[in-house]
């Protein structure tokens, strides 16, 4: 089986989709799969898999763009640009089957029609949302696909009528994501305050602001941000006006995340609509405690140890976070064999079968 993962973002970002795509086809390829990934970044290092380049502008270079029909978003940008590239490098008869979770100008060219022979089947995976999948407007009446990658059981349910669909959630490395000493030394953090870790995206959908007045009832506690994007400057303010000296926001290269989990004491994310949050099970992998958003998808994910709350509620969200810092709830041993049912290795069997059956079909 030879098998294509496209996303703009391979090799350039260490993110949500980029790190999944990336694991999985690394899983694929030691099991003997011939795997091929392009994207806008660098080879930069040895991989299993076969990876080629297809450059394009990267995205933050259009968060100012006017939001249009098509092109709502930085990312839509941003794929635009790498549309071109990847017209004159895909070859379709030299694979069985393509993958990406990137709509509609990567959809659509992996989806072309071929003049000579068949195209390979194609699989959308719902990294980003299920919207391609149900909407019926605008550029979404043209989405289509052989097979659906469903990251949970909601967006499992809305789609299994009309397309052929899979719930394969996303995994963590249980290898670099576990118990260890702290290193806050290192990382500029404090040694003597409560450490709050969110890991995010700085986008209005993830309310990385919500964090930041909560922390601000937690006189001992100081709050860490890992991530970029649009809002880094609104957000900078907010922590220099309520919470000063107590706020630290960082990027950091994913062969240092692990150790940037094990120098927290707990995990927020606040996020209400998640695909899926590959964030849970890295922090529970390294132990930590969570404080999330209570919905069915996230217990769905974490179990029901955690401390889930109405994340609406700034006074709940602190309080939460004062609970699960005192060591009540799961133990950190529960949350190790919680993320370990999240493995790489097993997401990757599970992929494997899915594009299996969808070329045998």
């Amino acid at each position: 089986m030879r098998v294509l993962f496209v996303l703009p973002g391979l090799h350039r970002y260490t993110r949500g989709a980029e790190i999944a795509f990336i694991s999985i086809a690394n899983e694929l390829a030691k099991s003997g799969t011939d795997v091929t990934l392009i994207g806008a970044g660098s080879p930069g290092f040895v991989t299993p898999y076969n990876y080629v380049r297809s450059g394009c502008l990267g995205r933050e270079g259009f968060e100012a763009f006017p939001r249009l029909p098509v092109l709502r978003s930085e990312w839509a940008y941003e794929e635009l640009t790498f549309a071109p590239g990847l017209l004159f490098r895909y070859r379709p008869s030299l694979y069985d089957v393509t993958v990406t979770c990137s709509y509609p100008f990567t959809n659509w060219i992996l989806r072309r029609p071929v003049l000579s022979g068949s195209r390979p089947y194609h699989v959308f995976v719902t990294q980003n949302g299920d919207w391609p999948a149900y909407a019926r407007n605008s550029e979404y009446r043209f989405f289509g696909c052989d097979g659906l990658v469903c990251t949970n059981p909601d967006f499992y349910e809305r789609n299994k009528s009309r397309w052929r669909c899979q719930l394969i959630p996303n995994g963590v490395d249980c290898v670099r994501f576990q118990p260890g000493p702290s290193e806050r030394t290192e990382l500029g953090l404090p040694a003597d305050r409560l450490v709050v870790l969110m890991v995010s995206a700085l986008i209005p959908s993830k309310r990385v602001e919500i964090g930041i007045e909560a922390v601000r009832k937690l006189p001992n506690a100081h709050l860490v941000v890992a991530g970029d994007g649009p809002q880094r400057q609104a957000l900078d303010d907010l922590a220099a006006r309520i919470l000063p000296e107590r706020f630290t926001r960082l990027s950091l290269a994913a062969d240092k995340m692990p150790i940037l989990y094990r120098s927290a004491d707990v995990f927020l994310h606040l996020s209400r609509d998640e695909p899926f949050g590959n964030v849970f099970v890295e922090a529970m992998a390294c132990g930590l405690p969570v404080v999330a958003h209570d919905s069915p998808r996230t217990r769905w994910i974490v179990g029901d140890d955690e401390f889930l709350v109405d994340t609406s509620d700034g006074l709940a969200v602190a309080s939460a976070v004062t609970k699960a810092s005192s060591g009540g709830a799961g133990s950190i041993a529960s949350r190790i064999r919680r993320a370990q049912e999240f493995s790489w290795p097993k997401i990757g069997q599970m992929y494997h079968q899915f594009l299996s059956d969808i070329v045998q079909r």
